[in-house]
């Protein structure tokens, strides 16, 4: 089972590389202190939770739909892979007035077979003020 990272401070750079601090980024949207306003905001801390290992905002965030079991996605999330950058490509609707959106993006990890890249454009839909992932195309 994977085990949580400790969240960096709110003061220092974000994870998902927006050149924001946590405190004024993700971290509020991990802590349920507020929404993610766009698509590519809850992208975006999607990528700092797979960072994170914060399993319970990447459950919260998936869709109901498409959400795969706590067991499964405890698995995926690999203690030995490190992320280290985030770059948002495209976004196509995803906005703060739309119900649906893609995010085109690359994700740079490194772990024990070397640097990897995870280039995918993602669906995402908004329910009840909330947005969630519903799946991608790698």
């Amino acid at each position: 089972m994977s085990t949580p990272s400790t969240p960096p401070p709110d003061s220092s750079r974000c994870p998902c590389g927006s050149g924001d601090t946590f405190g004024d980024c993700c971290g509020p949207v991990l802590r349920q202190d507020r929404r993610a306003g766009t698509a590519a905001a809850l992208m975006r801390s999607r990528y700092t939770a797979f960072a994170l290992r914060d399993l319970e905002h990447l459950l919260r965030s998936w869709h109901a739909r498409t959400r795969p079991s706590r067991e499964e996605l405890a698995q995926s999330l690999d203690q030995e892979l490190r992320w280290l950058r985030l770059d948002v490509l495209a976004t196509h609707e995803g906005g703060p007035f739309d119900d649906v959106g893609t995010v085109e993006f690359v994700a740079i990890s490194k772990g024990p077979q070397g640097r990897q890249e995870q280039h995918e454009v993602s669906r995402f839909v908004r329910e009840g003020g909330s947005w969630y992932y519903l799946d991608g195309e790698v």
